[in-house]
């Protein structure tokens, strides 16, 4: 599997990579961003763009991929919302756009989040719910993964510094409401991996919520052989 991923560098990006890193299906990771990872596995490829709304750096290497997991965001607390906007919708969609016409066959999963609705009330559900909306109109197969709150399950840091302290604090009751809770708590973990899961999938659902990527995450989980060398 050959996977463009965005957000790799964010926290939930991090179990992302680490997870198709640990998956030896996974042949090639292009990380789209605007630093280079320097990653030491040799599979994982910088893909480096001063702005995402401007692709021509990379325009040509944006092929073949078989997937491309949509990890990429702002923060829904703090941000204005036409900065909000910006980065949710706008440079999605550039990006899509690109992804969809150079790799016609391949599937676009992006991370949205609980509750995303063009009709929401709240500004960040709704910004949301109106990318969903302009990324199933590509000519793409896309799917949507709906997480609610994200565990680091490897020890991933924010790269917003001020929500590290909550993450500190809230680590333990978060890993009790992934167990007891699976409809509303979910992992890095389980993201990358009911990813994975989706992208080989011969007919994927079009919309996954909190609780079908945790069962989507064990289940792949459990059936993943180890990595070569492993």
């Amino acid at each position: 599997m050959r996977i463009l991923m965005t957000g790799a560098t964010g926290l939930l990006g991090q179990g992302v990579l680490h997870e198709a890193l640990a998956d030896a299906s996974v042949t090639r990771v292009a990380v789209l961003g605007r630093r280079a990872l320097a990653h030491p596995d040799p599979r994982v490829e910088d893909l480096v763009v001063e702005r995402f709304d401007d692709l021509s750096a990379v325009h040509a290497r944006l092929a073949p991929f078989d997937a491309c997991f949509y990890c990429a965001g702002a923060p829904p607390l703090g941000t204005p919302e036409a900065t909000y906007r910006h980065v949710t919708l706008d440079l999605t969609l550039h990006v899509a756009r690109a992804f969809a016409q150079q790799n016609p066959t391949a599937r676009l999963l992006y991370i949205s989040g609980a509750h995303a609705d063009p009709a929401s009330m709240l500004m960040p559900m709704r910004i949301k719910g109106e990318t969903e909306a302009a990324l199933r109109a590509l000519p793409i197969t896309t799917v949507m993964l709906r997480p609610g709150g994200i565990q680091p399950a490897h020890g991933e840091r924010s790269p917003h510094g001020w929500m590290r302290p909550f993450y500190r604090l809230a680590a333990p009751a978060m890993g009790v409401g992934v167990r007891l809770m699976p409809g509303v708590m979910t992992s890095t973990a389980h993201v990358g991996q009911a990813l994975l899961a989706l992208a080989a999938m011969p007919d994927p659902p079009p919309v996954v919520e909190n609780a079908r990527i945790n069962a989507l995450g064990e289940a792949a989980a459990g059936a993943r052989p180890p990595p070569a060398g492993a």
